[in-house]
């Protein structure tokens, strides 16, 4: 989102605006919930003060646009399914506030258990040190999210698109991560070839929507988010199925690869991963609601 001089409203303009803006909401069958967080985005309200509504007698409020240009902004998310998220430029994830655009998938709250795996997994084989990739970095999230908690790793992060990189890149300076993040443009592993072997951990949540599949998403990720990072294929598997194949080249032996993938893929990525034959320990985990989301191996 675009910093701009603040506008002045009275807080009763701004409730009369929010109860209007959450019963357009509710007709559109979109999150009431969603106008409590553009109001937090683009004011220094807080959850709890727009719920108690304790705002109202306010005589000033300060927020980034005018009521008018909030009203269009909210018109994008009704009548053009624009996810919220893009249309104010950040979203919430783990503990930070990352910047998004369209050339990034929006990080989804279950690839916080993906990081959380990796934390796991590495406290549990000694992998705490050494070279980390994320492949398929997008905005960067998994790479920030491995970077808090695993201080000692180096972590190198790979996109095919300049353009998500480049948020990649303005999230890990804004948070303080630039010196423990290396960014790559490239596919998958191969602009780290000169690291082959040395790597202990990688982690990744690769395109794994199957190609047909993707046209009958909701409109807010068919017709915003990038397909490059939805399309798996045919069957969805056939990014998952390069990582398998080739980095048992790039990790050290003991070293854990890890994935995100979708509902009904996890027997397939098992069997796939134990035909292999460079990996053991494989196991599968799911997501907070129950779904078999992730996938966890070493290298032999």
């Amino acid at each position: 989102m675009v910093k701009q001089q603040p506008k002045v409203v009275s807080g009763m303009e701004l409730w009369q605006w929010r109860n209007v803006a959450i019963q357009s909401a509710i007709a559109h069958s979109i999150s009431p919930i969603e106008v409590d967080w553009l109001l937090q985005a683009i004011t220094d309200l807080d959850k709890l003060t727009l719920r108690l509504e304790s705002f109202k007698t306010w005589t000033r409020i300060e927020m980034c646009f005018s009521l008018a240009e909030l009203n269009q902004l909210w018109e994008k998310r009704l009548n053009h399914r624009v996810p919220i998220q893009y249309l104010v430029g950040v979203t919430p994830w783990r503990k930070f506030q990352i910047s998004v655009s369209d050339a990034v998938l929006i990080p989804r709250p279950e690839t916080e258990v993906l990081v959380d795996l990796a934390v796991t997994a590495a406290q549990g084989s000694g992998l705490q040190s050494g070279h980390w990739g994320d492949l398929g970095t997008g905005s960067g999230a998994i790479a920030l999210g491995l970077a808090e908690v695993l201080t000692n790793v180096t972590i190198h992060a790979v996109d095919v698109s300049p353009a998500a990189l480049a948020v990649a890149q303005t999230n890990a300076n804004n948070l303080g991560f630039v010196n423990r993040i290396k960014f790559y443009q490239g596919s998958w592993w191969q602009p780290l070839e000169p690291l082959k072997g040395k790597f202990v951990g990688m982690v990744s949540n690769p395109p794994y929507i199957p190609s047909e599949t993707v046209l009958t998403l909701q409109p807010e990720v068919v017709n915003h988010e990038p397909h490059l990072a939805l399309d798996g294929g045919g069957d969805g598997l056939d990014c998952i199925r390069h990582l398998i194949t080739v980095s048992p080249e790039y990790l050290q032996s003991g070293g854990v690869w890890l994935i995100e993938m979708m509902d009904g893929q996890a027997d397939t990525v098992k069997q796939l991963l134990a035909e292999n034959g460079n990996y053991c320990n494989i196991n599968i985990y799911k997501d907070l609601a129950g779904i078999e989301r992730f996938a966890v191996a070493f290298k032999i």
